[in-house]
């Protein structure tokens, strides 16, 4: 029986010893004090040795920073960490090694050490590959932050009023430390814009940035976007788990917009996070330390959601310990040539084109209310342009509730007569529509919402010349 097994053991060493000289990659096993059991062919030759003569020896008379008896102790794999040779000594030309360390256990108890050895072209080809990839790596992180400051440099904040000067200076205080940022506006005012400046002008702009949208992500994964999971917490989960918004956020900055619309019971765990400076996985149980520093906004007044009992009053707090609040467009109409010149100049550049607007386009965008502020007035400029004939926006480009909503009466009204302010502004309404619609008169009543009949005598009220060329249909 005994015999057997020894015939069976000596079978296997056999098997065990081909397989490993087969192999290019170095193998070697020790016991846990270091010395050497096995040695493939490939390791041998790499050190200028023999099996004979390296089996019984301390694996530190052939490497001598080894650490071997180190994995054996300490009961930790390493997967591919490179092992440089002590005091800058070379072996075969190599002056380091690529090395997956492992210990042997039996019962739970380490009773030795193993580790693979890739070397020579092996080595140097996989090394070439890391330094290029760290190389494009690095590359790419300066692009993305040379784009990213260029984007959101101070001069991307557009706006020369008094009100807007103000919420700048705010912006550019809050870009000098990590406190809490909370940005208020109303839809299209620009808060994303305001928190890319403010990190971008930070000591964190070589860090992340990472947004995310509370009120875009169904509130049953808004959890796991923010915080993460961990392999098999629930059905679908990918393996391996998964980084939430804030660990890939970690040193940089988390922005979250929408905060207003987060439902109750992810407000406890947002405001522990931000308590703890740590996250837990869902299906985790150690909690990860973050340093995250933490830009919100929302287009609501949490103040009365707090009232409401819709926004916890202790998250408040903790988000709204820097107010950056953005003013709309038609509280500083003096902003809205800056934007019309910008979003032509883009349009221009883009198509090669030298569109400008008229001073009485620009007037009627002046007297607009924008209640969907910068984002509405760039779909105008855009919509206006692609109407035009390239070389200007005029009234006929625009829709006619920009031509009819203006707030306040053209600047050119004179006199302190009711009637006849009232009279000047409608005759100039409704000469802008003939304009716009080529003078077509029963189209020019149908946009207005009157009968043909009842145009033609405001035509005669107001003192409107027809002539023939004037079309009817």
């Amino acid at each position: 029986m005994e015999s057997k097994m020894y015939e069976d053991y000596e079978n296997y060493k056999l098997l065990f010893d081909e397989i490993l000289d087969m192999t290019e990659d170095g193998f070697v096993v020790t016991d846990i004090d270091g010395t050497i059991l096995e040695m493939n062919k490939s390791y041998c030759d790499f050190l200028g040795t023999t099996k004979e003569e390296a089996i019984g020896k301390h694996i530190g008379k052939f490497i001598k920073n080894t650490k071997m008896p180190e994995i054996a102790a300490t009961g930790k794999k390493e997967v591919d960490v490179i092992h440089e040779f002590a005091n800058k000594e070379k072996i075969q030309g190599d002056d380091f090694l690529l090395v997956t360390r492992a210990p042997v256990k039996r019962n739970g108890k380490v009773i030795a050490a193993v580790a693979q050895v890739k070397f020579r072209f092996h080595t140097i080809k996989l090394a070439e590959k890391l330094r290029v990839q760290d190389q494009e790596l690095k590359y790419y992180r300066d692009e993305l932050r040379r784009l990213g400051e260029d984007k959101f440099s101070d001069d991307k904040i557009i706006g020369n009023s008094k009100e807007f000067e103000k919420t700048k200076r705010l912006a550019e205080k809050a870009s000098n430390n990590n406190l809490p940022v909370l940005i208020t506006g109303e839809t299209g005012t620009g808060k994303e814009v305001f928190a890319n400046y403010i990190h971008y002008a930070s000591d964190r702009k070589d860090k992340p940035l990472i947004s995310i949208n509370c009120a875009a992500i169904p509130e049953e994964l808004l959890e796991s976007e923010l915080f993460g999971y961990e392999e098999g917490a629930f059905t679908g989960a990918k393996k391996g788990g998964k980084k939430g918004k804030f660990q890939l956020a970690n040193g940089g900055t988390i922005f979250l917009d929408e905060i207003g619309d987060m439902p109750m019971h992810m407000q406890a765990k947002l405001l522990r996070v931000l308590q703890e400076n740590e996250v837990e996985r869902i299906g985790g149980y150690k909690p990860t330390p973050i340093d995250v520093r933490v830009i919100s906004a929302t287009n609501q007044d949490l103040k009365k959601l707090v009232e409401k009992k819709k926004f916890r009053e202790d998250l408040y707090y903790r988000l709204n310990v820097i107010n950056v609040h953005i003013p709309p467009l038609r509280q500083r109409p003096e902003d809205i040539e800056l934007f019309v010149n910008k979003f032509l100049d883009e349009l221009n550049r883009k198509y090669k084109t030298n569109t400008s607007i008229s001073p009485k386009a620009m007037e009627l965008l002046k007297n607009h209310t924008w209640p969907g502020n910068v984002r509405e007035l760039k779909n105008v400029v855009e919509s206006a342009y692609a109407l035009g004939d390239n070389e200007m926006v005029g009234i006929k480009q625009l829709s006619s509730d920009i031509i009819t909503s203006g707030k306040k009466l053209s600047s050119g009204f004179k006199g302190n007569d009711l009637d006849l302010i009232i009279n000047e502004f409608e005759k100039e309404i409704i000469l802008d529509y003939l304009v716009k619609n080529d003078y077509n008169v029963s189209k020019t009543a149908n946009e207005l919402g009157i009968h043909r009949t009842t145009l033609y005598n405001k035509f005669k009220k107001l003192n409107i010349k027809i002539s023939k060329d004037i079309k009817i249909e």
